[in-house]
């Protein structure tokens, strides 16, 4: 087994571990409880602690594992350029390598923000190690060019600011710049019904401010920005992902609107959605019985 250490961040204290290395890497990962294994994929601005309010109730009927991406938390954060290291295809071999290290069969898949996208790459390259996806405000083919309309580019506008070397420069310099920036995206991206502690922040500001942590963690941004670069215009369409989805979608998230949920049922052929009203972009931590309500069902299928 990896080694562990056990330590305690906002009052919630569990054990730790370290996978073995894939292509060099090492992810660190929590892993708590028994039955059916879950694996639970965070989001930006995150890490595993996205889901501190899904992990103590679900650990009690599941097996759950969540993971930090390479370059986030306390994972490894290669010095590779992001189309050599960061890539969703990158991230996903690392977590096919963890399913395999854990010898895992039917994996439960959550989730969140870019994780989606990791998660959907997990069940086209790897699909028998996946029983089913909950996916949460995910990104997916069928946005398509949605995303470059101007009146979504007022929230769009980050995903630009880390392609620039500007953006390691002017944010990562300090603890207080990281802190005031990381404090907008929590703050206008969440909704009515959620509040994130000031020592909630303070545990995520903290993990941010580590040495190459910003610049890593906005890897992905740069080498998801040189794949749609480099791609033909006539990309082919990828046929849909047959694996069972269920989606929960904030109903107030303004950086992935859940209008943009019209074509999920043309990239997903066995797929449901739930809105969630009053939730914004944060859902693992402002509706957490609603993601293990969701993770629930698969008990029943």
């Amino acid at each position: 087994m990896q080694d562990s250490i056990n330590i305690t961040t906002s009052n919630l204290e569990l054990n730790h571990f370290y996978s073995r290395e894939n292509e060099g890497v090492r992810l660190h990962y929590v892993r708590k409880g028994k039955g059916a294994p879950v694996i639970l994929l965070h989001g930006w601005p995150g890490f595993w602690y996205d889901w501190r309010k899904v992990i103590p109730a679900l650990s009690e009927k599941f097996d759950v594992i969540a993971p930090d991406f390479r370059g986030f938390g306390n994972s490894d954060k290669p010095d590779l350029l992001p189309h050599e290291g960061y890539t969703p295809e990158h991230l996903a071999s690392d977590i096919f390598s963890l399913i395999q290290e854990l010898e895992l069969q039917n994996v439960i898949m959550v989730a969140h923000d870019i994780g989606a996208t990791v998660a959907q790459t997990i069940v086209r390259n790897y699909p028998k190690s996946v029983k089913g996806l909950v996916l949460l405000n995910p990104p997916y083919p069928g946005i398509g060019s949605r995303r470059f309309d101007p009146t979504i580019q007022k929230e769009f506008w980050y995903q630009y600011f880390h392609n620039l070397p500007l953006a390691e420069k002017l944010i990562s310099n300090s603890k207080e710049n990281i802190k005031i920036y990381l404090t907008h995206f929590y703050e206008h991206w969440i909704g009515k019904k959620a509040r994130i502690t000031p020592e909630e922040l303070d545990t995520i500001t903290e993990v941010y401010s580590r040495e190459r942590h910003f610049a890593a963690s906005i890897a992905y941004y740069k080498a998801r920005a040189a794949a749609k670069t480099s791609k033909a215009v006539n990309t082919p369409t990828l046929p849909p992902i047959s694996h069972e989805t269920k989606v929960l979608w904030g109903e107030d998230d303004p950086v992935i609107p859940v209008n943009w949920s019209d074509k999920l049922d043309e990239h997903f052929s066995n797929v449901s959605l739930e809105i969630l009203p009053g939730v914004g972009h944060f859902v693992p931590f402002e509706d957490p019985k609603a993601v293990i309500k969701k993770i629930e069902e698969f008990q029943n299928d």
